[in-house]
């Protein structure tokens, strides 16, 4: 069997650690903060966290960019000229046009490389909800699943990866075109908190608005309540923009409730966290459906 290489982006949102430890490829995605650019690298060499959090909440608006066909040509075939083939997930295509720039690299590099295995996957996910799915694959992997189950056991259970979120600040949804600039007004003024998740086509959709901040967080439980699979035998993840306190509430609540196997917890990185904004929470687990 031929060796392969698990590639993913920087929206996955996994801990520079965890990276190393799965052995994957981490595509940092650019994002502009003011008049300054900058990659999203898992070790922050660029800018920290907490740092881009501090930018946001005094103002600074950030923007996001794809992943251009010309980086992941450049990514593939570094793999494929050691002999290796490729399994791309890729940020969901129903958030960023990503994921169609690293099908024009499959489809070009297939032609010079005939021989070898280059498939992406829509993991049609986001955050540490996509990293979960990266998650769960390699480890497959690393326990010697081939190229081929590997990429339909993707394809099979990604659906299963279940997604929910709650904002603290209205603004950057209304930016991001997901609430109306009324609707923001009073939902801030009235204290109503979104919940929102990823649906099956991939798009962040609003759910449900609760009125007050730790409704809002222990709604999220109930979600996971209502829909998890064998939870005491699932490693969980839970990501929050710059909000640890109330990420760690949230897991202690799961704890207890669910006794989960795990739970891995991490900044939401300054892609999603640009649409996001500071004070979002959110939860990741596998379900029965999204």
């Amino acid at each position: 069997m031929r060796d392969y290489v698990i590639i993913t982006d920087s929206t996955s949102d996994l801990t520079h650690d965890l990276i190393n430890e799965l052995g994957i490829t981490v595509i940092p995605m650019e994002f502009n903060v003011g008049d300054k650019s900058y990659l999203n690298y898992s070790d922050e060499r660029e800018i920290t966290y907490k740092e881009f959090y501090d930018l946001l909440r005094n103002g600074e608006s950030s923007s996001t960019s794809l992943i251009n066909t010309a980086t992941f040509i450049d990514l593939f075939e570094s793999a494929l000229k050691e002999g290796k083939d490729v399994l791309y997930m890729g940020f969901s295509s129903g958030l960023s046009g990503t994921y169609n720039s690293s099908c024009i690299a499959a489809q070009t590099l297939q032609e010079k490389y005939p021989d070898s295995k280059i498939y992406t996957v829509d993991t049609l996910s986001a955050s540490m909800g996509e990293g979960l799915l990266v998650y769960h694959a390699a480890t497959r992997k690393n326990s010697g699943m081939n190229i081929d189950d590997l990429r339909d056991w993707v394809e099979d259970n990604k659906l299963k990866l279940c997604h929910w979120f709650t904002v603290d600040d209205l603004h950057h949804l209304k930016k991001g075109g997901r609430v109306s600039a009324t609707a923001a007004f009073l939902g801030t003024m009235l204290n109503i908190k979104p919940v929102l998740h990823v649906d099956n086509e991939g798009h962040l959709i609003p759910v449900e608005k609760v009125r007050g901040r730790k409704i809002s967080i222990t709604t999220l439980l109930k979600m996971m309540e209502k829909t998890a699979i064998k939870p005491e035998e699932q490693t969980i993840f839970i990501s929050h923009g710059d909000s640890l306190e109330e990420a760690e509430f949230l897991a202690n609540l799961v704890r207890e409730k669910l006794n989960v196997k795990d739970i891995k917890m991490n900044y939401i990185g300054p892609v999603i966290g640009s649409h996001s904004g500071p004070g979002t929470i959110a939860l990741f687990f596998l379900g029965t459906e999204r």
